[in-house]
């Protein structure tokens, strides 16, 4: 605890002098760009990798970057993605996922899961990365198979995110659009969903 509270005084005492008019702005409301739905996992620090500010990203974040889709379910997930359409106007939604998710790992080996119900219940929402699984990379390594089941889970999510009625409107109005990521921890780098040749393609540098 005392390196967190010790950030928090580097923070009060360097950071939030030299940007108390943002702060300031931000303390009056919020207008983000981005709704940025990605994993739990702590590796994946969206600010720290695409260089945005405070303010900027409208983040929800679950294991595996899951968006449920049953009607039954209240999740915050869901709940997230509506008040973010409908009453921030983002302009954009991006599914993130990233490499050596833990989630993912879960979903291939069950075994895991065990002693973990709630854990095991909720990646019932991913099974349908199988059915998405993307080709074989080799730039991944022995990681290969987990990571075309996790570019699966982008997709599969992807499909989930279009169906909720308030993403399903602001598209078919053009106020709204999607985008899935693949993030590599070990690259830095990420790639993006083409759905035309749905296809992964990395970022041009």
């Amino acid at each position: 605890m005392q390196r967190l509270i010790d950030g928090h005084k580097r923070f009060l005492k360097e950071v939030f002098p030299e940007r108390r008019s943002h702060f300031h702005l931000l303390s009056e409301g919020q207008s983000p760009e981005w709704l940025f739905i990605t994993c739990s996992d702590s590796r994946v620090v969206p600010d720290l990798v695409l260089g945005t500010e405070p303010g900027d990203l409208f983040i929800t974040r679950n294991a595996g970057n899951v968006i449920p889709v049953t009607s039954h379910d209240v999740d915050g997930c869901t709940a997230t993605i509506e008040y973010a359409v409908n009453v921030l106007k983002v302009r954009d939604a991006i599914i993130c996922g990233h490499s050596d998710c833990g989630a993912m790992k879960a979903a291939l080996d069950k075994t895991a899961l065990v002693g973990l119900p709630k854990a095991e219940r909720w990646l019932h929402h991913v099974e349908a990365a199988f059915e998405y699984r993307q080709p074989l990379n080799p730039a991944d390594g022995d990681s290969a198979g987990l990571a075309s089941l996790i570019r699966g889970n982008v997709v599969a999510q992807l499909h989930n995110l279009r169906v909720q009625p308030s993403v399903a409107r602001a598209a078919a109005d053009g106020r709204l659009r999607v985008h899935g990521w693949y993030y590599d921890i070990l690259s830095g780098r990420i790639e993006e969903y083409e759905e035309q040749n749905k296809r992964f393609v990395p970022w041009a540098e």
